[in-house]
């Protein structure tokens, strides 16, 4: 084991009905709530609303930190699914360290260091998937560069999150399936992931635990409490995984999938599951027998199948069947075609994500990978 750090949001209030609370949670942060919500707002702390529809962009952001400055915020409230919370916490990035998004944007942007601590900012997730109610880091889309990027740095972490499972019983199933297969991913991928650490091994294995007894019961009856409650936690412990074990090579795929079609994140990491797992396992067995990953592998079968004795295979069955069971379509479905994959391939490779990934893979395997997954 070398030394590892572990960062999350400053409390995480979890729990059915705790959302009724939000209020005098966040007057202890603030007097003039800014506050960022889906298309269809949920009333539960009065300020200025700010309403995100569909995945922010950089234009986007520019909105709603000049809104969030007319009102003279002091603190940003985003209720919502990731889109919302990522922008809730570029707004109270910008609102601290002041500039333009494209000041601090990875890959195109200047990458200036983020300074100052946000504004406090509290996130309230309605869907069960991102984890970005405890992560460092911002998405926004930049159509000129037809890609997705971060804004990233501890000093983003939220200073509140509060999980409460209710808020995801109105889920439509296809929205379930997209956020809950976010979720597993964001609990495989730090498992095995080269930066693993105990803490993270925990949160995630965890994880993964409770995506195998919620996310096909939460799709098949959206009023299943409980159901609904494994993947609230599970979502919230892949976040926490993720933020500091890195992910692997399905988002580095879809976030360059995400930036140039418009394609829901949680589906391309479904489509792209299975085949970046059997990559990285066909890799690991040729060119890393010893690589501490498959035994990870094996563990995360155990965890989704419920079986001492499962298998990596086992594992793979579980993930092929889950896919299947909750309608995942292909890439193919958004208009990627096998002319694309060049492109993505090569941009896919240098993205982040990768950096987590349990081997490096080569240019053929990545080219696989996207096949398999069209």
């Amino acid at each position: 084991m070398g030394p590892f750090e572990f960062a999350t949001a400053g409390r995480v209030v979890v729990g059915a009905g705790r959302a009724a609370d939000l209020p005098s949670l966040v007057a202890g942060l603030g007097s003039r709530a800014f506050v960022c919500t889906g298309s269809r707002p949920v009333g539960l702390v009065d300020g200025p609303v700010f309403p995100v529809r569909g995945e922010p962009t950089v234009e986007v952001a520019r909105d709603a930190v000049a809104a969030a400055r007319a009102h003279g915020a002091d603190v940003v409230v985003a209720v919502g699914g990731g889109s919302v919370i990522d922008l809730g916490k570029a707004v109270a990035m910008l609102l601290a360290n002041g500039g333009d998004p494209l000041d601090y944007l990875e890959v195109v942007g200047t990458g200036r260091a983020i300074t100052e601590p946000s504004l406090p900012f509290v996130a309230v997730p309605t869907t069960a998937g991102t984890g970005a109610e405890v992560t460092a880091n911002a998405v926004l889309a930049s159509p000129e560069h037809a890609v997705k990027a971060s804004l990233r740095s501890p000093l983003m972490l939220p200073r509140l999150a509060v999980v409460d499972p209710l808020l995801t019983l109105s889920c439509p199933p296809a929205v379930t399936a997209s956020s809950g297969l976010d979720a597993l991913t964001q609990c495989l991928e730090p498992l095995v992931s080269a930066e693993a650490n105990p803490l993270t091994d925990g949160l995630a294995g965890e994880g993964l635990r409770r995506a195998a007894s919620g996310l096909r019961r939460a799709y098949a009856d959206g009023s299943d409490v409980a159901a609904r409650s494994d993947m609230a936690v599970c979502g919230l412990l892949g976040g926490m995984a993720l933020a500091n074990a890195k992910l692997g090579a399905v988002h580095g795929f879809a976030g360059v999938i995400g930036g140039a079609f418009d394609v829901p994140h949680g589906l391309a990491c479904a489509a792209l599951l299975v085949p970046v797992v059997e990559a990285n396992v066909r890799s690991l067995r040729a060119r890393e027998p010893a690589s501490p990953s498959l035994a990870r592998y094996e563990e995360a079968a155990r965890r989704l199948t419920g079986r001492t004795d499962a298998s990596i295979e086992d594992g793979v069955a579980w993930l092929r069947e889950t896919v299947a069971l909750l309608e995942a379509p292909r890439l193919r479905s958004y208009g990627l075609t096998p002319e694309h994959a060049d492109d993505i391939v090569a941009k896919a490779a240098k993205a982040s994500s990768m950096r987590g990934n349990p081997i490096a893979l080569n240019p053929d395997e990545l080219h696989a990978i996207l096949a398999a997954a069209l």
